[in-house]
């Protein structure tokens, strides 16, 4: 049976070969095949979107389970193994970095100016 440590290991590395698997995409050295699949897992991983809704009752974290998992597996098979070390690395490198306040500041100024956007466009009492 799998021990709590080595399940959030594995969910470590699956996160850290996610953000490998999107600079593999945006790297000029990796065959075009590659990009796409790195591309499409990695698109898909961190999409707010999933294939079965995380709501539905056991199917739901299936995608997250087994989908991600393989797609992964097969992406990092096909990105050249020299330069899938070097984007590992960087990953790792970007996950020890401190997260920026800028562009949290950036992500909450347009949640404000949209709702007030939105509270001036639909007020009830406003002259039209």
């Amino acid at each position: 049976m799998a021990t709590r440590g080595s399940i959030r290991r594995w969910a470590g590395r699956m996160k850290r070969d996610v953000v490998a698997l999107w600079l593999a995409a945006r790297d000029p050295r990796v065959p075009w095949y590659a990009k796409l699949a790195a591309a499409a897992v990695a698109a898909y991983a961190l999409s707010p979107v999933d294939l079965i809704p995380d709501f539905v009752p056991v199917l739901g974290y299936l995608d997250d389970l087994i989908i991600v998992p393989l797609g992964i597996l097969l992406a990092v098979k096909l990105v050249p193994p020299e330069l899938m070390d070097e984007f590992r690395a960087e990953a790792e490198r970007r996950a020890l970095r401190p997260a920026g306040r800028a562009g949290v500041a950036i992500v909450v100024a347009i949640w404000i100016v949209s709702a007030a956007g939105l509270a001036w466009l639909f007020w009830p009492y406003r002259a039209r």
